[in-house]
């Protein structure tokens, strides 16, 4: 595949814990993928929820990244900073026809016995999509709880079949978005869900290449879906394998013997963390 003359690339991490070698290697990957054509590196702090993302958390990142000489190519964005954005595309998605509010939970929605799983758990089988705007608007009014969901196969129809490019594919990727049912795009106490808030920010800080972990892949059909129904040009994209431990299973936060601080602290270099990360 042709590659773009220039190519602008982040790395996004949630502020919920300290970063591993996992995160670290992500990191690298995408700051290499943009320095091989002199592009740009950015780093963005994906901390919408606010119950969980720490400032605490978040300068250990900045730190760890500067201690592994990952600097970024710009300022941090954080998404916090930017939920109006969030609510203003939603009301774009909605003077279109294409959300509804759901009052149900997810208790309520595993009991249903009728929900098979897709890429984000149980598919929601469309128990408010029915609801008339007169009594939902009451609902609201009266301060239920609600979601904002997508009308996922009302939204395909609008757009028609979409793909994406995918560099380990060396190819395009059919997208199937209908296989996550109607997706949650915001939450009552916030304005956006990861879906919608990554592909608007993909689309302002100009991204052309999304490095990201292989377990991302399927998301990469609904916000395809999204990018088509906002308008916002597609990025390429390069899912990667993820580095897992002895076990087989996938890095976490709460493995703090593979957090970056803790082999600070045992004293290993930079130069020792990147090289056994294969850079």
């Amino acid at each position: 595949m042709a590659q773009p003359q220039s190519i602008v690339t982040r790395f996004a991490p949630s502020p919920t814990g300290f970063l591993h070698l996992g995160h670290a290697r992500a990191a690298l990957i995408a700051r290499r993928r943009a320095r091989e054509v002199g592009g740009r590196f950015l780093l963005r702090m994906e901390n919408i929820d606010a119950a969980r993302c720490r400032p605490e958390f978040e300068a250990g990142i900045i730190e760890d990244m500067a201690w592994l000489g990952i600097v970024p190519d710009g300022p941090i964005r954080r998404q916090s900073d930017h939920l109006a954005e969030y609510a203003a595309a939603l009301d774009e998605l909605r003077a279109l026809g294409l959300l509804y509010p759901c009052f149900c939970t997810r208790s309520e929605i595993a009991r249903s016995g009728v929900a098979p799983h897709g890429p984000d758990g149980p598919i929601y089988p469309g128990t408010c999509s029915h609801l008339s705007p007169d009594l939902a608007a009451v609902r609201i009014a009266s301060g239920a709880p609600h979601c904002w969901r997508l009308r996922t196969a009302r939204a395909l129809h609008a757009v028609g079949p979409l793909r994406y490019e995918e560099e380990e594919e060396c190819g395009l990727v059919t997208c199937n978005p209908l296989a996550f049912g109607d997706v949650v795009l915001a939450r009552k106490d916030c304005p956006g869900s990861y879906h919608l808030c990554v592909t608007h920010d993909d689309w302002v800080q100009g991204i052309t290449l999304v490095t990201r972990g292989e377990e991302l892949r399927a998301a990469t059909d609904i916000h395809r879906l999204l990018q088509a129904l906002m308008g916002w040009p597609a990025p390429r994209y390069a899912h990667h394998a993820l580095l897992r431990d002895a076990s087989g299973a996938k890095l976490s936060k709460r493995d703090g013997a593979l957090s970056l601080r803790r082999l600070r602290a045992e004293g290993l270099t930079p130069q020792e963390v990147s090289g056994r990360l294969g850079f």
